[in-house]
C-alpha cells in the first residue's frame, strides 16, 4: 500500500526537528514523523510520502527549499510551492490554499498516486477532498486541534473547513476519547460512526542522562541541585504558561522544594517582534521579574531534542512535569514525560485526563486555578510512593503509546476503506451480546467465538453495550473481534448499522422513537438536588445521562423522577454506575428494533450478558445465557429461557450457541442461500 500524509504548516523536515522554532512546529510534526516512520517499517507498506508546504526562509534552515527530501528508502517529504515563498504561520495559509490545491493535484498527476491520503488539520483536508473528487482516492482525517474548542475567536472559514472535513471524510482518527466522543460531535453527531480512537505513539525507550540538562539550566539557578518543575510548550497563549509561573510565584512551599524550568520555544530575541510567541515570552519574563524569581527559574533560549530528553531525566529525579494548557487535544509531551518516569500535573480539559487515567498516576487540574496547580505539584513531589507509582506508570505508558501499534491499527482502518458490500444471507437467528466481561475477558474464547460467527453468517452478531460507538470499536479491535452487523451503544440509547468502507450510520428511526418526552436538563437538576455526581463529559450522550451511585441511589433517583412526572428508565450497574435513558430506550428496546428490521422476533434471538444493565435484554430474548463470571446483581434472574453457563466470558456464549444453534448442514444451507 502507498500512503500519503498531508501536513502543510510548520517546519516539517527530517529529524532532528527544531521543535518550537515557529509557533506551528510542535506536536503535529512529531505525530506525522512518528506515524509515517512506523508505517514505513511495515512489510505491507511500499511507500510513505509526506506532503508539506515549501518556503524560502534561511533563518529556519534551507530544507524548506527542497522539493523532495528522502528520510529513508520508503519514506520522503514532498513540498508544494506557491508564488509567495515566505514562511507563513498556519492562520496565513488560508490565502494560499487555491495555489496549494493546484500544486497538489499537479503532484498527483506526476507522482505515483497513493492508495490512501491521510490529512492533518482542515487545510490539508481541503486538499484531500479535491484529490478524492478528481482521482477517487479515499482519505482519512486527523484533526489534532479543532477551532470550536478554542477559547478565543476563531476564523469562521476554518470552522466551515473542519465541518466539511468531518462530514465528508471516509474515516476519522482521534487521539483521545474526548476528541472521539465530544469534540467531533460538535461538527457532526453522526461522525462517531466513522471515528476510530487510536492513541498516538511516543518512543523514549532510550534512557537519557540528566547531565546535559544540568548544564543547560545551571547558569539560571541559584540552587541547581533542587528537583525541577518542568514545562515544555510552544509560547502561545492557549498553552497557559503564565498560569504555571503565577502558581509557582504564589507558593513559597513549592519554591522551597523545586526550581521551575520552562522550555517555551526557540527565541531569537525579546520584544522586537509583534507575534503571539513574542508577547507570551515577554509576559513570562515580566512575571519572573515582578515576583523576584531570578535564581529559581530557568527559561533557556534554545534547546534541541537531546536537551528535552535530558530534562525529562532530570525531572524524573524528584521533580514533576506540568501541562497547564487551557485545552489540550491530546498531549504528546505528557506521554513523553510519563514514559521517562516523571509524574505529571495536567489540565483537566481535553485528552490529558484520558492519558493519566490510562497510566493510573498523575493529577488533573483546573488550568485557571493557580493554587490548585501548585498544590498538585507539591502533592506529587512529596508523594511517599512517588518512585514506585512513577515506575508503574512508565511501564503502562510504554506499552500503551507505541507508534508501531498505532500503525497496525490505522492500517486496518485504511484496509477497511476498500471493503465492498458483501452479500449477507437472510438471518436465521441473532446473537445479541454485551461486550465487557461477556465477549471480552478470555482471548482464546473470544477467538473461538469469532471463528464460530465467521463460519455461521446466518447468525449475525449485534453488540449491546454501555460504551459509546467509538469506544466499542476500540475494544473490539483490541480483542480482535469481528465488526458486528449492528452496535447498540450507550446502554441501548443509540443504534448504529455497519455500512460500506467500515463506517457505521445511526438509526434515525430508533432515535425519533425514543426522543419523545426526554428532558435531560430536568433529570440533571433533580439528580443534583439529591447530591449525585455526573460521570465525565464523554460519558454523557444525547439520550443518556450518567451518574455515579449504587442501586440504592438509583432507586431514590427513580422515585424523585417519577414524583415529578418524568418517565425515564433508570439503570444501575456494576454497583457504582447509574444511567438514565428515555422511557422507550434500553438494550431490550433497541434489540427488538434491530431484530424487527432483520425480520426476526425475540424467539429467534439469543442474548448474552453479565451485569445489571443487561437485565432487560436477557429478559426480552427468547433465549438467554449468563456466563459464570456474571455479577451478583443478576443472581436473581430466572426463567426457562435463561441458561446459566458454567463457562466464563465468551466460552459461556459458545456453550449456548453450540447447544441451540449447532453448526449443521442445515445452518450451512441457510448461510449459502
Amino acid at each position: 500500500m502507498r500512503i500519503m500524509h498531508i501536513a502543510l504548516g510548520g517546519c516539517l523536515t527530517a529529524t532532528p526537528v527544531r521543535y518550537g522554532l515557529t509557533e506551528d512546529t510542535g506536536g503535529h510534526i512529531a505525530y506525522v514523523l512518528g506515524a509515517s516512520g512506523a508505517q514505513a517499517r511495515r512489510s505491507d507498506v511500499t511507500a510513505v510520502d509526506i506532503v508539506t508546504r515549501g518556503f524560502d526562509a534561511p533563518e529556519f534552515g534551507m530544507e524548506g527549499l527542497q522539493h523532495a527530501e528522502r528520510l529513508c528508502p520508503k519514506r520522503r517529504i514532498l513540498r508544494l510551492f506557491c508564488d509567495n515563498r515566505a514562511y507563513l504561520e498556519k492562520a496565513a495559509l488560508e490565502a494560499e490554499l487555491p495555489q496549494l490545491e493546484a500544486a497538489f493535484l499537479d503532484l498527483l498527476d506526476k507522482e505515483p498516486r497513493p492508495d490512501v491520503i491521510h490529512a492533518h488539520f482542515s487545510d490539508a483536508a481541503q486538499l484531500a477532498q479535491r484529490a478524492h473528487a478528481r482521482f477517487g482516492i479515499p482519505w482519512v482525517f486527523s484533526s489534532h486541534s479543532l477551532a470550536l474548542q478554542k477559547t478565543g475567536g476563531v476564523a469562521p472559514c476554518r470552522v466551515e473547513r473542519e465541518r466539511a472535513a468531518v462530514r465528508n471524510v471516509h474515516a476519522l482518527i482521534a487521539s483521545s476519547r474526548d476528541e472521539a466522543e465530544r469534540q467531533l460531535a460538535c461538527y457532526d453527531a453522526a461522525a462517531a460512526g466513522r471515528t476510530f480512537h487510536i492513541a498516538p505513539g511516543v518512543d523514549l525507550s532510550d534512557n537519557a542522562s540528566s547531565s546535559r540538562a544540568r548544564r543547560l539550566v545551571a547558569p539560571w539557578l541559584r540552587d541547581p541541585e533542587k528537583p525541577i518543575v518542568l514545562a515544555v510548550a510552544r509560547p502561545v497563549a492557549k498553552k497557559n504558561l503564565d498560569a504555571l509561573l503565577r502558581a509557582y510565584a504564589g507558593s513559597p512551599a513549592l519554591q522551597a522544594k523545586a526550581n521551575l524550568v520552562i522550555l517555551a520555544g526557540q527565541r531569537a530575541s525579546i520584544g522586537r517582534e509583534q507575534s503571539e510567541a513574542d508577547r507570551v515570552t515577554t509576559s513570562l519574563f515580566d512575571l519572573v521579574d515582578r515576583h523576584d524569581l531570578w535564581g529559581k527559574i530557568a527559561l533557556p533560549r534554545r534547546h534541541d531534542t537531546a536537551d528535552v530528553r535530558s530534562l525529562y531525566a532530570l525531572a524524573a529525579d524528584g521533580g514533576v512535569f506540568v501541562n497547564p494548557a487551557r485545552f489540550e487535544p491530546f498531549g504528546l509531551t505528557i506521554v513523553e514525560a510519563v514514559q521517562a518516569g516523571v509524574p505529571v500535573v495536567a489540565t483537566r480539559n481535553g485528552g490529558p485526563a484520558n492519558i493519566l487515567a490510562a497510566v493510573n498516576y498523575g493529577r488533573c487540574v483546573d488550568p485557571d486555578a493557580v493554587e490548585g496547580i501548585a498544590a498538585a505539584c507539591l502533592d506529587l513531589i512529596e508523594d511517599p510512593r512517588r518512585a514506585a507509582n512513577a515506575a508503574r506508570a512508565r511501564t503502562r505508558a510504554r506499552a500503551l503509546f507505541s507508534w508501531d501499534t498505532w500503525a497496525g491499527e490505522v492500517q486496518n482502518v485504511y484496509c477497511g476503506l476498500f471493503e465492498g458490500r458483501r452479500k449477507r444471507p437472510a438471518p436465521a437467528g441473532l446473537l445479541v451480546s454485551d461486550m465487557d466481561g461477556t465477549l471480552t475477558g478470555d482471548n482464546g474464547a473470544a477467538a473461538r467465538l469469532s471463528q464460530w460467527l465467521d463460519r455461521t453468517p446466518a447468525i449475525p452478531l449485534v453488540v449491546a453495550t454501555g460504551r459509546s460507538i467509538s469506544e466499542t470499536r476500540r475494544v473490539l479491535r483490541r480483542w480482535r473481534l469481528a465488526e458486528p452487523r449492528c452496535i447498540i451503544a450507550s446502554v441501548g440509547s443509540e443504534v448504529w448499522w455497519r455500512g460500506a468502507q467500515g463506517a457505521y450510520r445511526p438509526d434515525e428511526t430508533y432515535a425519533a422513537c425514543i426522543s419523545a418526552d426526554w428532558h435531560p436538563d430536568r433529570i440533571r437538576a433533580i439528580a443534583h438536588g439529591l447530591g449525585m455526581d455526573l460521570q465525565p463529559a464523554h460519558e454523557q450522550r444525547r439520550w443518556k445521562v450518567s451518574f455515579h451511585g449504587d442501586a440504592d441511589v438509583a432507586r431514590r433517583l427513580e422515585e424523585a423522577l417519577h414524583g415529578v412526572g418524568l418517565r425515564c428508565t433508570v439503570i444501575p450497574s456494576h454497583g457504582r454506575f447509574i444511567d438514565v435513558l428515555p422511557v422507550r430506550a434500553g438494550k431490550a428496546a433497541a434489540a427488538a428494533h434491530v431484530a424487527a428490521k432483520l425480520g426476526l422476533g425475540a424467539a429467534q434471538c439469543l442474548a448474552a450478558g453479565d451485569s445489571g444493565n443487561d437485565r432487560d435484554l436477557l429478559t426480552w430474548a427468547g433465549r438467554a445465557v449468563v456466563p459464570a463470571n456474571a455479577l451478583p446483581e443478576l443472581s436473581d434472574l430466572r426463567g426457562a429461557h435463561v441458561r446459566r453457563s458454567k463457562q466464563r466470558h465468551a466460552a459461556g456464549i459458545l456453550d449456548a450457541l453450540d447447544d441451540w444453534w449447532p453448526q449443521t448442514e442445515g445452518i450451512g444451507a441457510i448461510a449459502a442461500e
